[in-house]
């Protein structure tokens, strides 16, 4: 049985800085040399997947804990030479996403935004039964990210934007989405949209996710 061990089972992290040994499971070790080379070349490149990369890696270099991630958006937007920015975005953020369009707008952006219940489509007319609403008895409208892609990508955005998309329709929504994604805010109702909270509070107040029997049960 081959080993499947990965970067989340090392302690060494060897490929960050080579300050280090790497273990006998390392992914870097066993990678193919030319096929390692050949996407090294395409971050060189001139194409947009090239820029993007190199782009990402300025950023952080030149603002490593000095800016937000909002602000570090409308840098990466810039240096790409994006134009129009499409936001998609979660009925329960609509708020957040006025202030972010206003913001990517002062920076020079040109913004457009499709919420998520765009199309209006009853839960069950998908297959949910009603006692799988949210509030059983009453219309309450799908999520529809393939739409909110096609809306964006027909209007020939840059780059794309998600604030605060459900788990799962992100995925959607990305795979659909015909220009670059970003994602700016990723969904947590119970901790206000910092997902990040409950690991690490994971010895504490989050010690449920370590609970063999719930997590079973989930």
């Amino acid at each position: 049985m081959p080993d499947t061990k990965s970067c989340a089972d090392c302690h060494q992290l060897n490929c960050y800085h080579e300050d280090k040994i790497y273990p006998k499971f390392c992914l870097t070790e066993a990678l193919d040399q030319a096929r390692l080379e050949e996407i090294a070349a395409i971050y060189r490149g001139d194409t947009i997947d090239g820029k993007m990369a190199r782009t990402a890696a300025e950023i952080e270099g030149e603002y490593y804990g000095k800016l937000t991630r909002v602000e570090e958006t409308l840098v990466f937007a810039r240096r790409i030479g994006a134009k129009r920015i499409g936001i998609a975005t979660c009925v329960g953020l609509i708020e957040e996403t006025r202030v972010v369009a206003r913001f990517l707008q002062l920076g020079g952006m040109e913004t457009f935004a499709v919420l998520c219940k765009v199309g209006a489509v009853d839960k069950t007319e998908i297959g949910i039964p009603d006692d799988g609403k949210v509030r059983p008895g009453t219309r309450e409208s799908c999520c529809n990210p393939i739409q909110q892609a096609e809306l964006l990508n027909a209007q020939n955005t840059d780059l794309n934007v998600i604030v605060g998309l459900c788990v799962g329709h992100d995925a959607l929504f990305t795979k659909y989405s015909d220009a670059p994604v970003t994602t700016l805010i990723a969904k947590d109702r119970v901790l206000g949209h910092n997902p990040v909270a409950a690991i690490y509070t994971a010895q504490t107040y989050s010690k449920r996710l370590f609970d063999a029997e719930r997590v079973a049960a989930l």
